[in-house]
């Protein structure tokens, strides 16, 4: 029989449950679109209907390592989110806000 997780948790040290906390967040923090797109509740052919292209385009596009913003933009949209470009530096990071004047991308 298997056991619950939060079963196996509680049998956690408080340390090992902070640790794994603290990893489960900085996953949460960072994913790859499919993920995203995934941890939203949607499929490919959903977020293909929301930007009336074909669900082997959505496929192409989580492979991708290089879009343009505005592709980039159009996707995190059709899931209800909102693109922000943000340049970190040691010294603090900055919004690059000539971006948020891109509005709504309609793919064809």
């Amino acid at each position: 029989m298997a056991n619950k997780f939060t079963q196996l948790r509680s049998r956690m040290s408080p340390e090992s449950q902070a640790r794994a906390e603290a990893k489960a967040q900085a996953m949460l923090v960072e994913m790859p679109l499919n993920e995203l797109r995934q941890a939203r509740g949607l499929s490919q052919k959903m977020l293909a209907d929301v930007l009336h292209v074909q669900q082997p385009s959505i496929a192409k596009m989580e492979k991708r390592t290089d879009m343009y913003l505005s592709t980039l933009r159009s996707h995190i949209e059709a899931m209800g989110g909102q693109l922000e470009v943000v340049a970190r530096f040691p010294d603090g990071a900055v919004r690059i806000s000539n971006f948020s004047d891109l509005g709504s991308i309609t793919t064809v």
